[in-house]
């Protein structure tokens, strides 16, 4: 039998331990580190380790792996200490202790070294200890392992991926913790990693980055998916070949530990996971204890949602109902289907297997977004995701942008639906017309274009986007086009010179919630608010209340109804940035743009059957290593036939 290490008992000098240190350790007492990995507990206190980071999730090690059996190595010195298991199933709210497993420790100045079997019951989700110390207590070495055989371990070769556009700051600091944490260390995967930096802005200097096993490849923008490629095809290339690719965002902060528990894991996963998505969970850089989503889901509207709620995992209860979510049947009365077949493992941390991606090929070239939801999708991809892997990234609702949310998103899942199928029971031509419908109601006439811009481009047919450099001129085009916002100083003048008076909307006290969501319509209301889009169709120019105005969110999801209604001015405004624009009702735009819609609705229901079959005949090239290879100007131009025109 072989130990094969499942993960490190984790204490750690970065910032997410300092700013939530119980999601490591729930102490009564300070925690300090020293030298060599030595970490000083200072006593007299109690130590839990059933925690995020350190509680084993052995619910989940026994339904992906071949462990059955769960050791715990522990390490101390200093202080007479106890030890004491402890588990949590999936209705605990604290932790239980298990009284007869208590042992004292009299380890003195020399190390005291325990291989300790752990108690498994059929509900535990975690099982972890706890350590009661009468003064100080030093912790080194400490990991749960399993045994195995030797034929039970799998050769895993792991291949990081991280594709960065002009953000040195995360990608210097992510980099020199795997190179410390990670090549440099004495860790099963020391030996079995590559980090790839894919540099789609051209701007790092290699020389600064590259070492032992991490190397830095310039590439023209391609945007996300074509970063994301690029990083497929330096593994597939690398010597030896990796045998799972880990795909991660540039902006986000990483526990080098994260990597070393997936490697760990793929190492002895079981064969009915044996080609799995492992999906990350994104914590929130804001509030690093906040863990916001794991695997995602596709609604029948037709937008993107997490699968769990989110979840506070400096506690107990965050922790368990991180891990003891169930994916129920879906013939369940009751259930949303949509969660259990239209889920899909976003790309700021996934660990995809090579044999996937030799089957199902590469990302759709979509430039941002869908890139990672049409590939899970496409795989019909079963997901792992288990507490302690994760990054830290900034939350979305902080950087709203249009040219992402109205252009690339409207052309995207349209591209994912015709050229696999993305995403069967969700609505996106309808939920396209309600996105529509709403920048009109709210006056964003530039940000509703750009919806029709995606729409006319999609109608282009394959060949416009497999075009090397389209999908980064069409995205810069949004970006350029998109409604652009002015500090509040300057929205103050605007408003001024189109005589709106600000004395009842004070913008420079707004805050945060104030221009969120409300609607207390009757029924009246909300059939008045569809027929004329907020009085724009229908009704006489006098149903709009002259000089009326309202401050609204910037965001193109915010509906906050009750402010619009028969509104002449809006205030738009972002209160992150503290930037915003006014906006006034112009019915000749509005009739302009829902006549150019119609036409474009005719058209894509004219030519769908037409479009399907192209897209369907053009993914297989569009998603082969040579036409990536030839899109991004690694090679030559590949001999495969050329997508048809639309």
């Amino acid at each position: 039998m072989t130990r094969h290490k499942l993960c490190n008992v984790l204490l750690e000098k970065s910032w997410q331990f300092f700013q939530a240190p119980a999601m490591y350790c729930a102490a009564d007492g300070p925690m300090a580190p020293e030298a060599d990995g030595v970490w000083r507990l200072d006593g007299p206190g109690t130590f839990n380790f059933t925690t995020f980071f350190n509680a084993l999730s052995v619910e989940k090690w026994q339904r992906y792996s071949r462990a059955t059996t769960f050791f715990l190595h522990l390490e101390v010195a200093g202080a007479p200490c106890a030890y004491v298991q402890t588990r949590a199933h999936r209705y605990s709210w604290h932790e239980e202790r298990l009284e007869h497993t208590y042992r004292e420790i009299e380890p003195g100045e020399d190390w005291a070294t325990l291989d300790i079997p752990l108690e498994i019951a059929p509900d535990d989700v975690l099982v972890a200890f706890a350590l009661e110390t009468t003064g100080i207590l030093r912790i080194r070495k400490s990991y749960y392992y399993t045994e195995l055989d030797d034929a039970e371990i799998r050769p895993v070769e792991l291949a990081l991926c991280t594709t960065t556009f002009k953000n040195e700051k995360y990608i210097t600091s992510n980099v020199a913790l795997v190179k410390e944490r990670i090549v440099a260390a004495d860790e099963p995967i020391s030996k079995h990693f590559h980090m790839h930096v894919v540099d789609n802005g051209r701007t790092l200097e290699p020389g600064e980055l590259e070492g032992e096993r991490v190397e830095v490849h310039p590439n023209p923008n391609a945007g996300g998916a074509g970063g994301f490629a690029r990083g497929m095809l330096e593994a597939m290339d690398q010597t030896p070949r990796a045998t799972h690719v880990l795909l991660m965002d540039d902006d986000v902060s990483i526990s080098p530990e994260s990597i070393i528990r997936t490697y760990s894991l793929l190492q002895i996963v079981n064969d009915e996971y044996a080609e799995a998505f492992l999906s990350g969970a994104m914590m929130n850089l804001d509030e690093p204890s906040l863990r916001y989503e794991d695997v995602g889901f596709v609604a029948e509207r037709g937008k993107y949602f997490p699968v769990k709620d989110a979840a506070r995992v400096d506690m107990l209860r965050g922790c368990v109902d991180t891990e003891a979510f169930l994916w129920h049947e879906p013939d369940e009365e009751g259930f949303d289907v949509d969660r259990m077949t239209q889920s899909y493992a976003a790309w700021w941390y996934c660990a995809i297997p090579m044999s996937v991606i030799d089957r199902e090929g590469l990302p759709l070239p979509v430039f941002v977004r869908t890139d990672d939801v049409e590939y899970s999708l496409r795989a019909h991809a079963k997901m792992m995701t288990m507490n302690g892997i994760c990054v830290w990234h900034a939350p979305f609702y902080q950087r709203y942008s249009a040219a992402v949310e109205r252009y690339q998103m409207t052309r995207n899942v349209l591209i994912g639906r015709f050229a696999s199928g993305m995403a069967p029971l969700s609505d996106f031509e309808g939920d396209m017309k309600i996105s529509f419908e709403l920048e009109l109601k709210k006056y964003n006439y530039t940000n509703a274009e750009l919806i029709l811009d995606a729409l006319e481009d999609f109608l282009k047919g394959p060949s416009f986007i497999m075009e090397p450099g389209a999908a980064e001129r069409s995205y810069l085009a949004a970006l350029r086009k998109a409604e652009r916002l002015l500090p509040y100083e300057e929205v103050e003048k605007q408003a001024r010179e189109l005589g709106v008076e600000l004395s009842e909307v004070p913008i420079d006290h707004i805050t945060r919630d104030d221009p969120g969501r409300n609607d207390h319509r009757t029924m009246v209301d909300r059939v008045v608010d569809y027929v004329t889009v907020n009085g724009q169709r229908l009704v006489p120019e006098f149903y709009t209340d002259k000089g009326s105005v309202s401050v609204i969110g910037a965001a193109g999801w915010f509906y906050p109804v009750d402010r619009l209604r028969k509104k002449e001015y809006l205030i738009a405004i972002d209160p992150y940035t503290r930037k915003g624009t006014v906006r006034k009702i112009d019915r000749e735009r509005f009739k302009v743009l829902m006549e150019r819609f119609g036409r474009d609705m005719d058209e894509l229901n004219a030519n769908r059957e037409t479009l399907r079959q192209e897209y369907e005949a053009a993914r297989p090239i569009m998603t082969s290593p040579e036409f990536w290879r030839h899109y991004l100007g690694m090679d030559a131009a590949p001999e495969a036939e050329a997508a048809p025109e639309a």
